[in-house]
């Protein structure tokens, strides 16, 4: 009898914890549509005529979070954001590809922040990841478009130029391993086996997500503020955008549910990327290393490089000039 009362009262505290725990998330993700309205604003104010705003599009599988901005009748520019980001990540690119003339797209991609988060990790293979960016392009009726993509949005857009070849005008890569660069280097050696201790990591069930939401807001700082080689490349209110993000309903167990999905092999084996596609490397990067750049053209034969010496993983946000420099100068190549 004492042992039950024992594991009753242990389970009446565990459920009392996670409750109480809960109720913080949902306190911290009701801060979304002030941070999100203060940032597009922000956006606008110091760019006059960016015409940025927020819209749930509705692709017909789910509904995405997306940041629309610049002239209406130019080309589209697609940006995928990464892990654990969302479409904030592209706030110092926006500006520069809107006034080059582009539609710009930012989704909070499916699982992130205010977007979709189905149930379960199948929802997050990689098929369904890069039907959504084509859905995307279709709902805002265009046909093609450009892809500028980093970290697990760089995995998206590289599958994504190789399944929808005729819909890629041009792919712009910013640390991001091609999947198989990232194969050949895991079988080579231990260096990039060791960077990516914490895929395995994500593999355990529940256990990862409870660590990263135990405290949003320092997970963020360190994520950002902390992992990074140039300080100052991300604010406060900025890292306090990605906590909302991180602690809204079911959003961890759905990014997280992006790496449990890769044992799931994307039903394409298509590899070869035709378009034209600039990769750009931050040299410093924690988590990829720069092998993962070389001997591409076997499978990328129309590529170029742009490396950032000083840069780490979060390379738009700590060296934005540079690279926007080097995107435009590559887009505007015939």
């Amino acid at each position: 009898m004492a042992k039950s009362k024992k594991w009753i009262m242990g389970a009446g505290l565990l459920g009392s914890a996670l409750f109480l725990h809960k109720n913080q998330l949902n306190h911290i993700a009701r801060q979304t549509d002030r941070l999100t309205a203060k940032a597009v604003d922000e956006l606008n104010a110091a760019h006059p005529g960016l015409n940025a705003d927020c819209h749930f599009i509705d692709t017909g599988d789910v509904i995405l979070h997306t940041l629309v901005a610049g002239p209406p009748d130019g080309p589209l520019a697609v940006l995928l954001h990464g892990f654990p980001e969302h479409w904030v990540s592209w706030r110092k690119q926006i500006p520069a590809l809107a006034q080059a003339g582009y539609r710009v797209v930012v989704p909070d991609q499916r699982g992130y922040n205010r977007s979709s988060k189905p149930w379960g990790i199948r929802p997050y293979r990689l098929d369904t990841l890069t039907q959504d960016v084509a859905n995307l392009i279709q709902k805002l009726g265009g046909e093609t478009a450009v892809i500028i993509a980093h970290d697990w949005g760089g995995g998206v857009g590289w599958q994504f130029a190789a399944d929808f070849p005729h819909m890629t005008d041009r792919l712009i890569i910013l640390n991001a391993p091609h999947p198989k660069a990232m194969g050949r280097e895991l079988r080579r050696g231990w260096e990039q086996r060791r960077k990516s201790w914490y895929m395995l990591f994500f593999q355990l069930p529940l256990l990862p997500e409870l660590i990263f939401t135990l405290n949003p807001h320092q997970t963020a700082r360190q994520s950002f503020q902390q992992m990074t080689s140039q300080p100052g490349a991300f604010s406060n209110d900025e890292v306090d955008m990605m906590a909302v993000a991180m602690s809204q309903p079911g959003a961890m167990t759905a990014m997280i549910n992006w790496y449990r999905a890769l044992r799931y092999p994307p039903a394409s084996k298509a590899s070869l990327i035709t378009a034209p596609t600039l990769l750009i490397w931050g040299e410093q990067d924690f988590a990829l290393s720069r092998a993962l750049t070389e001997d591409l053209e076997r499978w990328v034969p129309n590529i170029q490089r742009h490396y950032v010496p000083t840069s780490n993983h979060w390379v738009q946000n700590e060296a934005p000039a540079e690279v926007n420099a080097a995107m435009l100068s590559f887009l505007k190549q015939i």
